[in-house]
């Protein structure tokens, strides 16, 4: 058969493997047919047929028994159709609605990217139009259907989809107000219109929204309010929403409803993040400039005195009272006659302005005319947002190495001639700071003869230091030490860390304080000799915080960054002294900084790296000087200590409420995690403790690590899963962002 030579089909309940083969042979093709197509299909036709039309019947015939072909590489398979979208290979992307060039019952896979129409509103549209076994699936990243399915139903979805992606969206429209405030409008009409939305800005947005998690790109009719003009933009989504919108405005946009016009409106504001005390005195200082410049300049209308009344620059000046709970009232502008009332002046009105904050509520309370609210209610949209918030990561790491070293000989020995004492001979030199050999003799001998040690006695015993070998001699019955060899070698290391976190508001101090409150006395009275009265002794205690305190105010910057003014100290009591009678002695370490430093990046604040060395010698004059054997005649003691202390900080500015939660979430469950670590094992004996307190389960978040510092010898440090909150995720998990080190730091120092 000579390719592309006319066939007539005549298969009648054929074998759809030997149909398969035959269609091969007529398109030159290479075909294979997959076990699981069974069945028999027929194909007839009435004249002969080319060899692409023959086989668009042959595609038909296979996709009315539930199989497709799926071509891969040269190679044409005939799979059950549920299996196609697995095995398509061919994939087209159409813009703008053009559908993929493919025709038949063939299987493949079609982008549609939309310009105008959300991708999630078409699905429930689409999906009806898609064979069951195929899909339909949406990227909501760029906005686009991705559709598997038959080539030629993939065409009739194209028309559908480009008569459907068209903007509806009306040309901008501007509004301008003559009576109401434009903030205020565009809130009123959030609430009235059906649906809406209030968003950052004074946006509302009106329509269908997108899924969760997903941006919806469709549009919505969106009312912004331009304060300088004090005018509403408006940009619906159609014709009829936007007559709709202005037929709204029109009718709301009416003057005041009070007897004197516009003068003494008084207007409630709710404040959402400011506080109302602060910000009234903020407008007040405002205002009172602005009148101040305007009487200078020699009046402004509206802004100074009322029409008609006689006004001079002391009447002008703004009279500020203030309540015992908090509240404060400020008139501005008015007569020169009469008193003050709460609301201004009482004999006859102002066309200035008076502001009033409401603590209660978190309001303020404004009488002033239209004009000066519209600036006054700019100035508030302003200040009244959001304020950032700074969570302080601190690391307080402090590494200390001692080592000591002590050597000494002491004799001791009774002189005699004829049995009589004449003296002792001997270099008792103290050790480690106990007693020396002679203090030692009547221990010793105690032990020696079985005779109970007596307290002192036990301590002295008891306070000696690494090896020690005694000699004793018998004096006149008596078991004394005659010699006393002390050898001591120590070696101690330290390492502490603390990791105090904190967060605060922006240009908010802050402060945390991990320690314990320790008494130390400040003075005491004692009854002396020959005093009368019945007053007991006693003695004055002062307590203080002794531990980790971390004080911090920091400074988000326009550009990013954020200066930190800190103050961090260390303190602890120091060891032996916590009951010495004069009081405990503590060690301090404290610094304090200001510093600048971008959002995320880890500052080092200061440190300490301390190297000390001390020796001690003691010897017996003349003999302690012989080389070699004068190491039998003194007593030498060396000490070494080293310290290593820095202080490092990471500030992370949380700009939303989103990366708060996230935050809060990931501790939460952090924390949850530990005492889950620590719970007890099961015990049938103990069953009614056998589990510790824990926190309620809470879904949202994963669990967090826990930051730690790995320091490693001879290397420099690494700060392991300092975990930054609003960090990204990959597949619902925590990516680690790894801090960058300072690299200045030197080797086997934090």
């Amino acid at each position: 058969m000579r390719p592309g030579e006319p066939v007539t089909l005549n298969f009648t309940n054929a074998d759809i493997e030997a149909v398969s083969r035959a269609m091969a042979a007529i398109t030159n093709r290479n075909v294979v047919v997959d076990p699981r197509v069974k069945g028999q299909i027929t194909l007839l036709t009435d004249k002969a047929v080319s060899p692409a039309t023959a086989y668009q019947q042959y595609l038909a015939a296979l996709r009315m028994q539930g199989f497709t072909v799926t071509e891969s590489a040269g190679l044409f398979k005939v799979i059950p159709e549920a299996d196609a979208k697995l095995q398509s290979s061919e994939v087209s992307v159409g813009q703008g609605g053009r559908g993929s060039q493919a025709g038949g019952g063939q299987i493949v896979t079609q982008i549609f990217k939309l310009n105008y129409e959300n991708a999630n509103n078409l699905v429930p549209v689409l999906r009806p139009l898609i064979s069951p076994n195929n899909t339909i699936n949406v990227n909501p990243g760029n906005n686009s259907l991705i559709i598997t399915d038959y080539a030629d139903n993939l065409q009739r979805i194209s028309r559908i989809i480009t008569s459907t992606d068209v903007s509806n969206a009306t040309d901008v429209e501007v509004i301008a107000l003559r009576h109401a405030v434009a903030a205020d409008m565009v809130a009123l009409v959030n609430r009235l219109m059906e649906g809406g939305s209030a968003t950052a800005g004074g946006v509302v947005q009106a329509g269908a929204g997108a899924a969760a998690g997903q941006a919806d790109t469709s549009f919505r009719t969106s009312i912004l309010a331009e304060p300088r003009s004090n005018s509403v933009l408006i940009r619906a989504a159609n014709p009829a929403k936007l007559s709709q919108i202005r037929s709204l405005i029109a009718r709301l946009d009416q003057p005041a409803m009070t007897g004197n016009g516009d003068d003494g409106n008084i207007h409630v504001v709710y404040l959402k993040n400011a506080d109302a005390v602060s910000l009234a005195a903020t407008l007040r200082a405002a205002i009172n400039a602005q009148t101040s410049a305007s009487t200078a300049l020699g009046g402004q209308p509206g802004m100074t005195a009322a029409a008609g009344s006689t006004t001079n620059a002391a009447s002008s000046q703004p009279v500020i009272s203030r309540g015992t709970d908090g509240s404060a009232t400020v008139g501005l502008g008015g007569g020169n006659s009469g008193p003050s009332s709460r609301f201004g002046t009482a004999q006859q009105p102002s066309t200035g302005g008076m502001i009033q904050a409401d603590p209660t509520t978190n309001s303020l309370i404004i009488t002033a005319p239209g004009p000066l609210y519209r600036q006054l209610r700019t100035v508030i949209d302003k200040l009244d947002g959001r304020r950032a918030q700074v969570l302080i990561e601190a690391l307080i790491v402090e590494v200390s190495a001692d080592k000591a070293a002590q050597l000494g000989v002491q004799w001791s020995s009774v002189i005699r001639n004829n049995g009589r004492v004449l003296g002792v001979l001997g270099n008792g030199t103290s050790i480690s700071g106990i007693s020396n050999i002679f203090g030692l003799s009547g221990a010793v001998g105690n032990l020696v003869n079985g005779t109970p040690l007596t307290d002192s006695q036990a301590s002295a015993i008891g306070g000696m230091k690494g090896m020690n070998l005694g000699f004793t001699q018998n004096v006149n019955g008596n078991t004394s030490l005659g010699a006393l060899v002390n050898l001591m070698q120590g070696d101690g290391d330290t390492n502490i860390l603390s990791t105090p976190n904190l967060m605060t508001l922006d240009n908010e101090e802050a402060s945390i304080m991990v320690g314990e409150n320790v008494p130390f006395p400040t003075g005491s009275y004692t009854n002396t000799a020959g005093t009368s009265g019945s007053v007991n002794p006693f003695t004055t205690y002062e307590r203080k915080d002794v531990g980790t305190l971390l004080k911090i105010r920091p400074q988000i910057n326009e550009n990013g960054t954020i200066k930190m003014a800190v103050y961090q100290e260390n303190s602890a009591v120091k060891q032996g002294t916590a009951n010495a009678q004069s009081g405990a002695t503590t060690t301090k370490r404290s610094i304090e900084s200001n510093v600048l430093v971008e959002d995320g990046a880890i500052v080092v604040l200061g440190g300490l790296i301390a190297d000390e060395y001390s020796q001690s010698q003691e010897r017996v004059p003349l003999l302690g000087d012989i080389p070699l054997l004068g190491n039998l005649f003194r007593n030498t003691s060396r000490e070494r200590k080293k310290t290593n202390l820095m202080v490092f900080l990471r500030p992370t500015v949380l700009r939303d409420a989103n990366s708060t939660s996230q935050l809060s979430q990931d501790r939460y469950e952090s924390i949850r995690g530990m005492q889950q670590t620590v719970q007890p094992d099961p015990n049938l004996l103990m069953r009614n403790v056998n589990a510790a307190p824990l926190l309620p389960a809470s879904s949202g978040a994963a669990p967090a690590s826990v930051p730690n510092v790995a320091i490693v010898p001879g290397a420099k440090p690494e700060i392991v899963d300092f975990t930054r909150p609003g960090q990204p995720t990959v597949n619902g998990q925590p990516v680690t962002v790894t801090p960058v080190t300072p690299a200045t730091l030197p080797p086997g120092t934090l």
